[in-house]
């Protein structure tokens, strides 16, 4: 792993599309972009944002998510997640993650990730399934 820059940060995008609505994933009955869609494009955004400070073979793992989704965003609309490096411990990563539609944010919290060597990560949890 490179040495981290604080500060660093990372954004991405979605359309709200039917896959995506809470009704459509099982997360509740109303046809908004579901929390767990939220959380997901919060932690792509996070793996974006450590991505630049990775050596060959290594990958990151989401360890912690703890967030608030605040604001219901209906089909049809864009949702753009950024994520924000604040700290690295060793390899553990503390991130700030927020998610934002055109009408305004409509969640937030804090991510870590740990980074991992991928292929001995994917051995260790090959090796817990068998």
């Amino acid at each position: 792993m490179r040495e981290i820059t604080p500060g660093y940060t990372a954004e991405v995008s979605v359309t709200v599309t039917a896959d995506k609505l809470a009704s459509a994933v099982g997360s509740g009955s109303l046809d908004v972009f579901a929390t767990p869609m939220m959380a997901a494009l919060m932690e792509q955004a996070a793996c974006e944002a450590a991505a630049p400070f990775l050596e060959e073979g290594e990958t990151t793992v989401g360890t912690e998510l703890s967030i608030r989704h605040t604001a219901a965003t209906p089909q049809g609309m864009t949702v753009t997640a950024r994520a924000e490096l604040l700290s690295a411990n060793g390899r553990e990563l503390t991130l700030r993650v927020s998610a934002s539609d055109t009408a305004g944010e409509i969640g937030s919290g804090t991510h870590k990730r740990f980074v991992v060597d991928a292929e001995r990560f994917r051995k260790k949890a090959e090796a817990r399934g068998k």
